[in-house]
C-alpha cells in the first residue's frame, strides 16, 4: 500500500534567499562519500538558542542523516503508529515539512534499541531520491513525493537490523541488502529499479569469535557500513567492508575484483576512499582492527595491497573517519577521538571528548570543513575540532537532544537530526521554530 501525503510549499517568497546553486550533500557522507566539503565557512559556536535557524519536530526518531539538494532535504524516517517506512521532505529555508511519501508496514522485524527502522540515508541525483528501507524495499520517488517505482527484495533479518545506505554510480544506483541470511550487493537502473545484478554474500558464522564478542546469538556477525565508489587508475571500484575482509566489485557486472583479509566479524563503518596517496581506509567494529589498503588489485591483495593493519583496538568504532594532511581522525563509541597517522597506522592522539551532556559516547560519523572537525556525540553536543596532529578542541557546542546520526553540511548551513527534531544551525537570519 502507497501512500503519498503532501503539505503545500509556503512562505514560497524565502526560496530567492538561496540559489540553485546551493552545495548538494546529496548522499551519506556528502558529495565525495568521505564526510568532507569543499566549503569552510559555517558556524563555530551555536546552542538551542542562537544561530538556531530552524528547528522541526520529527514524528520519532531515527540514525538516517539527511541529505540536501537545492532548496530541498530529503530524510528516512519510521513513523511508529500507524507503523510506516517513509521519505520525508523539507523546505531548507523555513523547515516546514512538504511531503511524505511511503508505505504502510505492519510486520513484525528484529532491530536493536538505539536503531530504529529506516537508519539507511537516501541518495539524490538531483532528479530523483532512492533510499533503501530494509524489508520494504528500495524507493524511487521524484522531488514531489510521486512515487517513479519500488523494487522487492525481500526479508532484512538481523537482531540489530539495517544502515547501509545506497549509492548512485551513473545509471545504477548500488544497494547493500543485509546484513543477515539474505544479505547480498544488489544493482538497480536508477530510472526503472529494475535489477542488473546482484551477488550473494553469505556471511560466516563462526561459534566462537576471534574478537570476543558475544551477541543475542552465537557469532553475530554483519556488516552496517555503507558502499564506496572509488576510482583506480580510471577503473570504477565498488569498495565495502564485510565481516573478516574489505571487497572491490566491478559496478558494471557486480564482479568480486579483489578482496583483503583483516577486518573483525562486526563491521560498522564506511570506508573512507583516500585520493593521495590512494588508498581505502577501513575499520572494523568491535574490537575492531583498521586497515589501509591500496585500489585496483586483483583476487586476494592481502600481502600486495594491504598498506598496514593497526592490531584490534579495545574500543567499538562506529562512526567513519575523515581524512586530512596525511592524518586520519574519527570517534568510538565510548567517546574517544583518535589521530592515525595515514601512512603507518601509528596512533598520534587519543582523548576523551567531554561535552556538557551526560552521554560522551558517539555512534556518529565527523565531517570536515577546511581545517575544522565538527563531531557529535549522543546527547547533541557538538565538539569543533582543529584537522591536525596536535590535538585542540575549538568549540563545544550543543543542542541537548539525544541522537546517533551525522552532521549534514551545505551553503553555511549545518543540519543535525535528533531523535526529536531536524535543527538548522546557520549564522543567517534566524525564522521561527517550527514544531509539527
Amino acid at each position: 500500500m502507497v501512500s503519498s501525503a503532501r503539505i503545500p510549499f509556503l512562505l514560497a517568497g524565502l526560496g530567492s534567499l538561496l540559489t540553485a546553486s546551493s552545495a548538494p550533500w546529496p548522499a551519506w557522507r556528502g558529495p565525495n562519500q568521505d564526510g568532507t566539503t569543499s566549503e569552510s565557512q559555517f558556524p563555530l559556536h551555536w546552542s538551542p538558542t542562537n544561530h538556531v535557524r530552524w528547528r522541526t519536530e520529527l514524528p520519532g526518531p531515527g540514525n538516517s542523516t539527511p541529505i540536501v539538494w537545492n532548496q530541498t532535504l530529503f530524510l528516512t524516517q519510521a513513523l511508529p503508529k500507524p507503523s510506516n517506512r517513509s521519505i520525508l521532505a523539507f523546505d531548507r529555508v523555513t523547515g516546514r515539512m512538504l511531503w511524505q511519501s511511503g508505505t504502510a508496514w505492519e510486520e513484525a522485524e528484529d532491530t536493536h534499541e538505539d536503531n530504529p527502522f529506516c537508519a539507511a540515508s537516501p541518495v539524490t541525483d538531483g532528479e530523483r531520491v532512492i533510499a533503501y528501507l530494509g524489508s520494504a524495499g528500495v524507493w524511487a520517488v521524484d522531488f514531489d513525493g510521486t512515487v517513479l517505482w519500488r523494487r522487492d527484495l525481500g526479508r532484512q533479518k538481523h537482531e540489530w537490523g539495517y544502515s547501509s545506505s545506497p549509492v548512485i554510480v551513473g545509471d545504477q544506483v548500488i544497494v547493500y541488502h543485509g546484513p543477515g541470511p539474505s544479505s547480498r550487493l544488489v544493482a538497480l537502473e536508477k530510472r526503472s529499479g529494475k535489477i542488473t545484478w546482484q551477488v550473494d554474500l553469505p556471511e560466516p558464522t563462526p561459534t566462537e569469535r576471534s574478537d570476543g564478542f558475544k551477541g543475542r546469538t552465537p557469532g553475530t556477525v554483519g556488516t552496517f557500513g555503507s558502499p564506496v565508489v572509488v576510482n583506480a587508475s580510471g577503473r570504477q571500484e565498488v569498495v565495502l567492508g564485510f565481516p573478516e575482509s574489505l571487497r572491490a566489485y566491478a559496478p558494471e557486472t557486480g564482479k568480486e575484483l579483489w578482496r583483503s583479509s583483516g577486518l573483525n566479524p562486526l563491521v560498522y563503518t564506511t570506508p573512507v576512499p583516500v585520493t593521495s596517496p590512494p588508498m581505502i581506509l577501513a575499520f572494523g567494529g568491535f574490537y575492531g582492527s583498521a586497515i589501509a589498503v591500496r585500489p585496483g588489485g586483483s583476487g586476494d591483495v592481502t600481502s600486495t595491497h594491504r598498506l598496514w593493519r593497526e592490531e584490534r583496538s579495545k574500543k567499538n568504532r562506529i562512526g567513519s573517519a575523515v581524512v586530512k594532511g596525511g592524518h586520519a581522525y574519527f570517534a568510538n563509541m565510548e567517546g574517544f577521538f583518535e589521530c592515525l597517522e595515514l601512512g603507518t597506522g601509528k596512533q598520534i592522539w587519543e582523548e576523551r571528548l567531554n561535552g556538557p551532556g551526560a552521554a560522551d559516547g558517539s555512534w556518529s560519523s565527523p565531517t570536515l570543513a577546511g581545517d575544522r572537525i565538527y563531531m557529535l556525540n549522543k546527547s547533541g553536543d557538538a565538539l569543533v575540532l582543529r584537522a591536525s596532529p596536535k590535538f585542540e578542541i575549538l568549540a563545544t557546542n550543543t543542542v541537548a537532544e539525544p541522537l546517533n546520526a551525522s552532521p549534514a553540511m551545505s551553503d553555511g548551513e549545518i543540519f543535525i537530526r535528533t531523535w526529536n527534531a531536524l535543527w538548522c544551525i546557520s549564522e543567517k537570519a534566524r525564522l521561527a521554530s517550527n514544531r509539527q
